[in-house]
């Protein structure tokens, strides 16, 4: 789920105020020494967490005589990027100065009323409405619910989505205005009516009875495939590939060879090897967040499909450059 930029900004003022506002001031503690380290559990006692052990309203640290409490700062870790939450663990104590800092700042910009006046009051209710549009989306998309029974029913209804076709490929490539070539020993590149010509002649002797991969190994330009004896891997027909070779590749039966496929750099032939369908508990999980995305894009059409926009005020969705009419010149006396 996108994160909103104003929700990112305040992620980059509390990652600032951890990293630059007061660090240098207040450096990790220095390991206890063993007299007043805890004694160790006993033996058999099960191992928990420390985030386990304390409950969200169990008081941390107490500053500005006000208590700090476990669900306060985790609160405030969920909200930080991945990469702050790892700063922030390894330095707790410095992180909870932060926060204390943090919460100083803006108790006093309320004692202030920055908050009532603008343009803070309107930032501040601007932020009030993404953080709640936000909660909106996640509690609607985490409600959203796909039963398999309507999995199971897309999936039979679609099969041919998930049909794949196990291909090797043969592959020549060709380059609208071929360089001079001086090494006689080098591979010769071909201009499009020369590779066509080239692989149209392959594709003769393979119908002939020519060996497809003996044909790959000592024609096709495709090294990765070419080393696998020309495979080229399952190909399904959701698959975001051109859609003349997708044609193509599916409208073939196993073991036919395609007619040459011209693509921008080259001419492919296909051989199919294989034709199956994706087994139902496959697809499943993709099925179920496609299903669950499609639903939840639903709901969110049906919400900007009621508002009823009327213009009350043409001047706003004027260009921001209008044309100031200049004053009648003065008529000869």
């Amino acid at each position: 789920m996108p994160v909103s930029p104003r929700m990112k900004n305040q992620s980059v003022v509390l990652l600032f105020l951890f990293s630059i506002l007061t660090a240098p001031a207040y450096p990790a503690q220095a390991p206890a020494s063993p007299k007043t380290q805890p004694p160790p559990p006993p033996p058999g006692a099960p191992m928990v967490t420390l985030e386990e052990a304390l409950a969200p309203g169990a008081v941390v640290a107490a500053a500005d005589g006000k208590p700090v409490t476990y669900g306060e700062l985790d609160a405030v870790l969920k909200s930080l990027p991945a990469q702050s939450q790892q700063a922030a663990l390894q330095d707790r104590r410095t992180f909870v100065v932060q926060y204390v800092m943090l919460r100083r700042l803006v108790e006093q910009a309320e004692r202030d009323k920055l908050d009532q006046r603008s343009p803070y009051k309107e930032a501040v209710a601007y932020s009030r409405m993404q953080v709640l549009y936000q909660a909106l989306i996640n509690e609607k998309y985490q409600q959203t619910e796909v039963s398999k029974e309507e999995q199971e029913k897309f999936y039979q209804a679609n099969k041919d989505r998930f049909t794949q076709a196990k291909v090797k490929v043969l592959y020549i490539s060709f380059t609208a205005t071929p360089p001079p070539q001086t090494d006689p020993q080098a591979r010769k590149i071909l201009n499009e009516a020369e590779a066509k010509a080239k692989i149209e002649g392959l594709l003769k002797q393979i119908r002939a009875g020519a060996d497809f991969v003996k044909l790959v190994k000592e024609h096709s330009e495709d090294a990765t495939s070419a080393a696998k004896d020309g495979d080229f891997g399952a190909i399904r027909k959701s698959d975001k590939i051109p859609e003349a070779i997708r044609s193509v590749i599916f409208s073939l039966k196993a073991g036919e060879v395609s007619p040459p496929v011209r693509q921008p750099n080259g001419f492919y032939l296909f051989r199919v090897e294989e034709l199956t369908v994706e087994p139902f508990e496959q697809v499943r999980q993709n099925l179920y967040t496609e299903l669950k995305g499609d639903r939840f894009k639903q709901w969110m059409d049906s919400m900007q499909k009621d508002i009823n926009l009327k213009i009350e005020n043409q001047a706003f969705f004027a260009p921001k450059t209008m044309p100031v009419p200049l004053p009648a010149p003065p008529k000869p006396k």
